[in-house]
């Protein structure tokens, strides 16, 4: 867990903005910002509804499409940290990058924008503190095992070359002194708030469990994958932001440092769902890999946390089981 420091807890006047504040990861994050630095001034941007947590003192509300540049200029006004949390996903998956032009616009255009504006309305004081996820898939074929981000980056997908288009721009803007950048490379995330699920591989197989549906595993199920639960990314970037000045600059690999095979996965998740319903436990089958899927579909990559730890003290303390448990006790919920 990160120490309780940095700018938010020096300065009740600080401005933080979230974009993409209603989203899975940005609500997460909202909710863990507000518990923690009740008095700090929340600024919730999205182009849907954003919840408010009661424990916020300060907050302010903005309905926008943050693609549109002079939204984003009111958006980040007077911010002295931004947190570009938005993702376009199309259908929910980093897939539909792959079809739909739309996903530069969100996935890259607002971080080049975002710099832009930035740069045109620097002011004194610190640099303005911007924190842009990315993803340990950036890697692509040149990553698989373990990782820690020393690697050389392959982006493969068109999901995977955007992030690392907005990382470049970032770290770029943090080396010219416009803003101070960090990049936070992310695993497989998934997870419930009160307010939303994950909409990936974890609830897709969840809800299949729920109404009997048996879960179908490509190939043997031995490829891994570093699963981390959305609170303690939540936890990560209120991390970024304590450790900013030693962070800036670099991307930084988080995750759980484990690997669980999609065969775990999936029985994890049918017994959880039989436990909490009720119901007989179903079936986990194996079924040949579709046309769609790639090469990175195959590859088992697990995220080595340990050099963000270093900087940070922040590591990931929600066990698999107990965050799957929280998935599904929120879809039977909703």
């Amino acid at each position: 867990m990160s120490e309780q420091g940095g700018l938010v807890s020096r300065s009740a006047g600080s401005r933080i903005a979230v974009l993409g504040a209603s989203g899975f990861i940005g609500s997460t994050v909202v909710a863990a910002l507000a518990r923690r630095h009740p008095e700090a001034g929340l600024r919730l941007v999205a182009r849907g509804r954003s919840p408010v947590p009661p424990e916020a003192e300060n907050i302010e509300v903005i309905t926008a499409d943050l693609t549109d540049s002079d939204a984003l200029a009111e958006a980040v006004a007077d911010a002295d940290v931004v947190l570009n949390l938005l993702l376009y996903t199309g259908g929910g998956t980093w897939r539909a990058a792959e079809e739909d032009p739309r996903s530069e616009q969100v996935n890259v255009g607002v971080t080049r924008d975002l710099v832009r504006i930035l740069r045109r309305v620097r002011r004194p004081g610190p640099a303005p503190i911007v924190v842009v996820p990315g993803s340990t898939s950036q890697l692509g074929p040149g990553g698989s095992g373990l990782v820690d981000g020393t690697e050389i980056d392959e982006p493969a997908t068109v999901y995977d070359r955007q992030k690392s288009a907005a990382e470049r721009v970032l770290l770029d803007a943090a080396a010219e002194g416009i803003l101070r950048g960090v990049s936070l490379r992310l695993p497989t995330i998934f997870g419930a708030t009160p307010n939303a699920v994950d909409r990936g591989v974890v609830t897709a197989m969840a809800r299949r469990a729920l109404v009997g549906e048996s879960l179908t595993v490509w190939g043997d199920g031995s490829v891994e994958r570093d699963l981390l639960c959305v609170d303690d990314v939540a936890q990560a970037v209120l991390a970024c932001v304590d450790h900013a000045d030693e962070l800036s600059g670099s991307h930084w690999l988080i995750g759980t440092g484990q690997g669980v095979s999609l065969q775990t996965l999936f029985t994890t998740i049918a017994e959880v769902v039989a436990s909490e319903t009720g119901r007989p436990t179903v079936d986990v089958v194996s079924v040949a890999p579709p046309e769609h899927a790639t090469e990175m579909d195959f590859r088992s990559i697990i995220a080595d946390p340990a050099r963000f730890r270093a900087v940070t003290g922040w590591r990931a303390e929600i066990p698999l089981r107990a965050a799957v448990r929280q998935t599904v006790a929120a879809l039977v919920a909703g």
